[in-house]
């Protein structure tokens, strides 16, 4: 296991070591193609060392810009990433931060382009002085949410929940937990949905995990260890007992086998032929004799750009794993500040290469509340990104399905950080908080998902009945001072501390509203803001279960027309159209009940009765007044204003 962050690793040794490489590579007049090049490149050079040597940086910008682009229209990478570097390091030094992000992007690609992985430092960078403001909201299922939610292929993989959030938790170094995971309520205010635990291939299955997981009605995540190295990994008896055992329990197993490979730091790491010959011996092993074990392939998220060499393969990976932390330094070390790097950015590199296919998860993750090496607390960076964690992350990142709780105060070791929530009653309060939200899941099984059949997307798609809006908010100054929520020009909420968000009911959004996300740092100041439009849909419910309708209900001139054939057939009536004359009939028990398009007047039982707005085509539905459609067969209706609801209730 690797806690330690190596994103920023080697930032000012790499850059010496650019400017050595520059210096030599420019002394030898390296040549461009004098036909679209009046000034040589080399007294560019100079020129341009000698405006930043006399303070005028600012000069020497658009020359070494000119520099960076010949360079990269040659294929010339080295060069292009070097002057790119000079570039963004002068415009992050005057806090021009829109043009450093481009041009640390810029010589990230450069590097890549020049076979070097060099500009993952300068990607980093990039991020902590980003501004992003983004806005998601809940919103009811539906066929169209729920797809971003699924692999493109359709089929959910083993365990995986169509939607929603599994919650793990490693316990075994907490003291007041252990691996007494029965005591999980008592402690969180709830069971959770996995239970980590660490085995060594060639000793036996960790059978008191199993059945303390059994016991708790939860899943086992086992991140299985080959110690001794990859040699010693083999389809035989060992391996198989082993699985043999996993089956007896009959309950939910992740095994994460072998994983952070792609780090320098475990002994099966290297050698990448080797390392997939043996993953897929143990996921044919794990299929033929367990059928309750997924597969899990779970790289470290640093290094960077090396994790894809070794994938076994989609037939061999039913989850796709990913260790992640959140720490103020780097290394652990102080004088190399962390505290504006998120979570969120740590994932896009697998989640963008596996989430299509496979389900992903954070097999191991924490976020660092305090750090032992100098002793200082850090409550405020650890609680701004547990929100981040779990409750940004799952609404970015759909496809991110399982979050596991590194619970551990590491005093003497590794990076020296604390995660233990219990340590910090500010991030066990909120860790509790979260974990008792509705869409967070505590028992696995494939296709499970929340009970209010709630999900999250953009803010600015309609909702029904009511939203929860989940801001993500990252700015240079790293901590938000305060958010202030406007709706329609009016000043709703105002928040100065995790969790962040708000909930919003269908009444207070009237069509054509805007959601303004105003965002201030700790002096006061505006540093950013976003704006979205808000609408909300009608709705319906019926003896007190809401409907959803392939057409929902319309506002027309100020009168509620709601789907005639479909809350007809809810109370009970058989529905006939006749194209000819456009007219629907119902009939129950003796009740007809017809309507033409374009008619005021319904007959019931062939008496006329007037309605508030005549009936109408809505996309090739036929809609009705709310209340005459849902009183035509003896039915009661009220309006619930407050959520945008026509209530109805069948005649008993």
């Amino acid at each position: 296991m690797k806690i330690a962050d190596t994103a920023p690793a080697r930032s000012k040794t790499k850059r010496l070591l650019s400017m050595v490489a520059l210096s030599g590579l420019l002394g030898a007049s390296i040549a461009f193609a004098p036909a679209v090049r009046a000034e040589h490149p080399w007294n560019m050079h100079l020129r341009a060392e000698a405006y930043q040597n006399a303070g005028q940086t600012a000069l020497a910008v658009p020359i070494w810009d000119s520099l960076m682009r010949a360079g990269a229209a040659d294929a010339d990478w080295n060069t292009a990433a070097l002057y790119a570097g000079r570039i963004n390091t002068y415009y992050d030094s005057i806090g021009d931060y829109e043009n450093a992000i481009l041009y640390y992007e810029l010589e990230n690609e450069y590097w890549l382009k020049d076979g070097k992985d060099w500009g993952t430092n300068d990607l980093v960078r990039a991020n902590q002085i980003r501004t992003t403001v983004e806005l998601y909201g809940s919103a009811k299922e539906d066929e169209s949410l729920v797809r971003a939610y699924a692999p493109k292929s359709g089929k959910l993989a083993k365990f995986e929940p169509e939607y929603g959030m599994y919650f793990g938790i490693y316990s075994e170094q907490d003291g007041e937990m252990g691996n007494e995971f029965y005591k999980s309520a008592s402690i969180y205010g709830r069971d959770h949905a996995i239970y980590l635990a660490y085995a060594t291939y060639g000793e036996e299955f960790p059978w008191r995990y199993a059945e303390h997981a059994k016991s708790a009605g939860g899943a086992l995540q086992i991140a299985w260890q080959p110690l001794g190295g990859l040699d010693g990994v083999a389809d035989g008896t060992y391996l198989r007992e082993w699985a043999r055992a996993a089956k007896a329990y009959g309950i939910p197993i992740f095994l994460r086998f072998a994983g952070e490979m792609n780090g320098d730091w475990t002994p099966w790491s290297g050698d990448a032929a080797k390392y997939i010959e043996k993953f897929r011996i143990v996921a044919d092993v794990m299929r033929g004799e367990s059928p309750n074990v997924a597969m899990v392939w779970s790289p470290g998220d640093v290094p960077r750009y090396n994790m894809a060499g070794f994938y076994p393969g989609d037939d061999y990976v039913d989850w796709v794993g990913v260790s992640l932390y959140t720490e103020p330094y780097s290394h652990g070390n102080p004088d190399e500040s962390m505290e504006a790097t998120t979570p969120i950015e740590k994932l896009e590199e697998v989640y963008g290469l596996y989430a299509d296919r496979k389900p992903i998860m954070l097999s191991e993750s924490a976020v660092s509340h305090y750090t032992n090496l100098d002793g200082k607390s850090h409550t405020d960076f650890g609680v701004m990104n547990l929100d981040r964690l779990y409750r940004v992350m799952p609404v970015k990142y759909p496809r991110l399905k399982a979050i596991t709780y590194f619970n551990v105060d590491l005093k003497g070791k590794e990076s020296r950080n604390d995660y233990l929530l219990r340590n910090n009653p500010a991030m066990l309060d909120l860790y509790k908080s979260i974990i008792t939200g509705p869409y967070m899941l505590n028992q696995v099984k494939t296709g499970a998902k929340p009970d209010n059949a709630t999900l999250f997307r953009d803010a600015s798609v309609p909702f029904a009945k009511q939203t929860d809006i989940v801001p993500f908010v990252r700015i240079p100054d790293i901590w938000i001072g305060k958010l202030e929520y406007v709706l329609n020009g009016r000043t709703i909420a105002e928040q100065t501390k995790p969790p962040f968000g708000m909930a919003l009911k269908a009444g207070d959004v009237p069509d054509g509203s805007v959601l303004e996300l105003r965002v201030y740092n700790r002096a006061g100041q505006r540093v950013a803001a976003k704006q979205v439009p808000l609408s909300s849909l009608l709705s319906v419910q019926i003896d007190g279960r809401d409907q959803t309708f392939e057409q929902p209900p319309v506002i027309r001139n100020g009168s509620t027309l709601a789907p005639l054939r479909a809350i007809f057939e809810q109370m009970g009536a058989v529905v006939e159209w006749n194209g000819d004359t456009r007219t629907a009939t119902g009939r129950k028990s003796g009740t007809t009940v017809s309507l033409t398009i374009g008619d005021d007047i319904a007959y019931v039982n062939g008496k006329a009765q007037k309605l508030d707005l005549p009936a109408q085509l809505v996309n090739g539905f036929t809609m009705a007044p709310a209340r005459f459609v849902g009183e035509a067969f003896g039915g009661t209706v009220a309006w619930d204003g407050e959520t945008h609801t026509v209530v109805i209730a069948k005649s008993k």
